[in-house]
């Protein structure tokens, strides 16, 4: 499968802004996606998560009540919406694909996505 990321750019902080990926194949409704970062001199961590039937999300404590995950499988679509952003913030982001098919759970582990976009940069100036 291959993912298409977008929406990034620049804003100042308390700003928004939506992320999309997009992904070519038609099993997408079949696997839990989620958006990671990575910002300059840090590890890629895990940022929100939502399984494959939408009915479950999960988030890292920092971005909770800020960011929203969706997605639309009709679409073949998950979005990011972030509100408020802060200079924190600032990374690539990059959407990822669920190694395994209809898990309940969502995992937080990078190493249980096999399919990855090409990342989009998120800039939050103060």
């Amino acid at each position: 499968v291959q993912l298409q990321a977008s929406g990034g750019g620049m804003v100042q902080a308390g700003g928004s802004l939506r992320l999309s990926c997009a992904a070519s194949s038609d099993s997408f409704s079949d696997y839990a996606m989620s958006w990671f970062r990575t910002a300059p001199g840090n590890r890629r961590e895990f940022v929100g998560g939502i399984n494959w039937n939408g009915g479950k999300t999960t988030y890292r404590d920092s971005v909770k009540g800020r960011f929203t995950i969706s997605r639309d499988n009709a679409e073949n679509t998950v979005y990011l919406q972030m509100n408020n952003l802060r200079p924190e913030d600032t990374a690539f982001y990059y959407c990822a694909r669920a190694l395994y098919r209809w898990r309940a759970q969502i995992t937080t582990i990078s190493g249980n996505y096999d399919s990855w976009g090409q990342g989009t940069l998120v800039t939050v100036s103060s």
